[in-house]
């Protein structure tokens, strides 16, 4: 069968088979003896006397086959209902079959072109489908991979002048609009509206705002949000705040949130959402404690949200609270939930326990096993990675394009040349990925860092796509690992020309020439930067402690125990000169003195940071510390010093890699403290907990 729709033309599958047949392909096992299920019908005689086709047994029920389905049935369950209505003999029923429809369009998204054209030929079948019935095909087009079908039925509605468009089809209809960002065929739709008197319908108001908010529209949604005010709900209000969030306009989310008559867990939800995804990570948190301390119970887009934000933050505290709080709401975990919590753990630097975390899970998809591989290769931890791959692979799963950058990135690490120049050959021929900039630079990454620096360039130089100005860092990189300095000059200037904006294009430029002791090319390199407006960006690092994130930047003396810390600095340098520690000065680019030099770096960002973390934390835990910059030479040597000398496991994560110094601790402590350090150490302990206190 097939409806000739003007100029557009819908085709729908007629599926005619035997009773016992569309059993079987509908997945269901017919049973004579079933129990049998009529709908009531009740309709008037002539003379208005109530008529009912139920038998006037007292003993007997009678209920529609429909009537058990859940409240969001699977295609499983309607297709049993389906099977249970053609075997009673109720499959011409117009209102059951328009209710079958209507369960099919409130049933979770299916992306199987199957379930698209099964409610197709359910409604193929209605001779004169009421506006019930057209509706709810209506929303099961706007939900399939062919939004765009429903705009041919809504056609077909406005010719037929039995079943003309109502207030319930229009909400539907946006919906395929704004799945398809379909801005013409949405003024269309509004002018319909506007024509039939639907304007002050909430519903459609809602379907409106959010449409326009899809399609990047800000102001046409706040010019709907703004009409008929009486006629607004906390939907409304929820539609306009997710526009702005949506088009990071927080400042003017904050104000919309603050005014709401009332909120709910998705009005919370939406700022949230805003804030993380606009970069305000430590806002977002803080929004999430404040919604809990109002006693709401987050929902499970909050959680992933506040995961991916502790993450990102590194802040294992944190995102412990966040895994707390689900376990005491009896929150359901989802996969994406559980696949939250483990990349939240790996980025935080508690691998161990994503890995647990990963082994428990039941049920896993692709992005699951991404994140695990991807936190092995960020810790080192290559072997583990590429080993998690090939269990990945065996078991029949393809992978993606993101699971080939963990892949890569764990031989990086492990300086795998052969096995990463193998993945590289097996992700382009076997499993046809095309590489994308990611790809290309972990490969080279992993070239230069093993000394085919020669190699790696000629990879660059024959790349399908565009090389970007951080893969020519990268190699820039290797030419200051293995003093390359011909190479790193050509490759500098290269980089000045084509991102002069970036200062750490020059930064990496002098340092090569630092290195070579080349002191007048550092001044002209520096001096180039200052002239062209840039300044190198401000390494910090930062630290979770008590509840609190504290964060340093190199020479830092603005944080309220910086007395407490630059005397704990002075009791770590007194201890590492005793165990043989002789500063690496290189980093230091200024041509100073050897002294100037060691004073310089010794106040870096992640020394400081440790101090604080020896100051606040007990003897025996982890001091976790988070950087934005690379780890200088210098700074990874101490940290390995202050972990054996302090018997302290110690965890840094910078802006490539996690950095693990461990030592075996003794069973016995140090045999003292020295008593400076002791009375600091209270001293700061003391006042963190006052401040808790009176908070």
């Amino acid at each position: 069968m097939a409806l000739n729709l003007g100029s557009w033309h819908l085709s729908l599958t007629s599926v005619m088979v035997p009773k016992m047949a569309y059993l079987k392909w509908a997945g269901l096992a017919y049973t004579p003896d079933v129990k049998i299920y009529v709908p009531a019908v009740v309709t008037r005689d002539v003379q208005g006397r109530k008529k009912s086709n139920l038998s006037k047994s007292p003993t007997a029920t009678f209920y529609s086959p429909l009537s058990h389905l859940p409240p969001c049935p699977s295609i499983h369950h309607i297709k049993q209902a389906h099977g249970l209505i053609i075997a009673v003999g109720l499959s011409t029923n117009n209102t059951i079959m328009a209710h079958l429809l209507s369960a099919l369009a409130i049933s979770p998204p299916d992306s199987s072109p199957s379930t698209s054209q099964y409610s197709l030929s359910i409604f193929q079948r209605f001779e004169n489908p009421n506006i019930f019935a057209s509706n709810s095909m209506i929303r099961c087009l706007a939900k399939s991979q062919t939004p765009q079908n429903s705009f041919l039925l809504y056609k077909s509605m406005h010719q037929n002048v039995y079943c003309q468009p109502n207030n319930y089809t229009f909400p539907f209809v946006l919906q395929a609009c704004s799945k398809l960002l379909g801005t013409r065929e949405g003024l269309q739709i509004h002018n319909h509206i506007v024509k039939l008197g639907f304007t002050k319908d909430v519903y459609i108001k809602n379907s409106l705002i959010n449409f326009y908010s899809m399609c990047g529209q800000i102001q046409s949604s706040r010019q709907v949000f703004d009409e008929n005010p009486q006629c607004s709900d906390i939907v409304t209000w929820n539609a306009i705040l997710a526009s702005y969030a949506r088009d990071e306009q927080l400042d003017t989310s904050e104000q919309l949130f603050d005014e709401m008559p009332e909120k709910d867990v998705i009005s919370w939800s939406t700022l949230i959402v805003g804030y993380v995804q606009g970069g305000k990570l430590e806002k977002g948190l803080d929004c999430f404690r404040e919604m809990k301390e109002k006693g709401l119970i987050p929902n499970e887009a909050i959680f992933v949200t506040v995961l991916s934000a502790s993450a990102q933050m590194g802040l294992l505290e944190h995102g412990k609270l966040v895994h707390s709080t689900i376990k005491a709401s009896n929150c359901r975990m989802t996969v994406p939930l559980k696949t939250a919590l483990i990349n939240m753990y790996a980025k935080c630097g508690c691998i161990e326990m994503s890995r647990q975390l990963f082994d428990e899970m039941r049920r896993r998809d692709v992005w699951s096993w991404n994140v695990m591989i991807c936190g092995l290769a960020t810790h080192g931890l290559g072997k583990e990675a590429l080993g998690l791959f090939e269990r990945f692979t065996k078991e029949g799963r393809r992978p993606v394009n993101v699971t080939f950058v963990g892949v890569l990135n764990a031989c990086g690490r492990a300086g795998l040349v052969n096995e990463g120049r193998r993945y590289f050959k097996l992700m382009t021929e076997v499993y046809g990925i095309e590489p994308e900039m990611e790809h290309y630079g972990c490969i080279v990454d992993l070239l230069g860092r093993a000394g085919f620096v020669e190699e790696a360039l000629q990879l660059v130089e024959n790349m399908t796509i565009q090389p970007d100005p951080v893969l020519w860092g990268t190699l820039l990189g290797a030419c200051k690992v293995h003093g390359q300095v011909e190479l790193g000059e050509k490759l500098g200037r290269k980089l000045i020309e084509m991102d002069p904006k970036h200062d750490g294009h020059y930064v990496l430029l002098a340092n090569i020439y630092a290195k070579a002791r080349k002191w007048e090319d550092v001044v002209r390199v520096r001096r180039l930067m200052v002239d062209r407006g840039n300044n190198k960006i401000a390494g910090w690092s930062l630290i979770e402690a008590q509840g609190e994130v504290h964060r340093f930047i190199v020479g830092d003396r603005e944080h309220k125990h910086s007395l407490e810390i630059y005397k704990m600095l002075n009791v770590i340098d007194r201890r590492l000169a005793e165990a043989g520690y002789s500063p690496d000065v290189s980093p230091v680019l200024h041509d100073i003195g050897k002294e100037e030099k060691e004073n310089a770096i010794r106040v870096h960002s992640e020394r400081l940071a440790i101090s604080f973390g020896l100051l606040v934390t007990q003897v025996g835990d982890c001091i976790r510390i988070v950087k934005n910059l690379r780890v200088c030479e210098d700074c990874h040597l101490v940290c390995k010093m202050i972990s054996k000398v302090f018997e302290r496991e110690i965890i840094v994560r910078d802006g490539s890699r996690f950095h693990h110094f461990k030592k075996e601790l003794a069973t016995y402590l140090h045999h003292h403290m020295d008593s400076i350090l002791l009375q600091a150490q209270q001293q700061v302990t003391a006042c963190l907990f006052s401040t808790q206190l009176q908070s």
